[in-house]
């Protein structure tokens, strides 16, 4: 497994010992955590899941009427060096 996946890993065993439900994922570029978050959250809890995925390269939160919260994190697999930052067309 790259070192992104036991990073991915490592923070999605995290939230699950919060009590978070979550799933991790490989994409060519990292890996993505994602978690399932409760409408009971309390705010303790909430400042703890933020200490974890404050660990990732990028996180955020999806909310919708319809599904719910999903909390997203994502580790790269490579550390851009100058001039090689990926951005929206990941360009040179």
């Amino acid at each position: 497994m790259p070192a992104s996946g036991v990073s991915a890993a490592a923070l999605a065993a995290r939230l699950s010992a919060l009590g978070l439900l979550t799933r991790v994922e490989e994409h060519p570029r990292h890996t993505s955590v994602e978690a399932e978050v409760p409408d009971a959250l309390s705010a303790e809890s909430w400042r703890e899941v933020l200490d974890v995925v404050a660990e990732a390269d990028r996180f955020g939160l999806l909310a919708t009427s319809m599904n719910g919260r999903t909390l997203w994190a994502v580790v790269r697999k490579a550390v851009p060096t100058t001039g090689d930052v990926g951005g929206p067309g990941h360009q040179r």
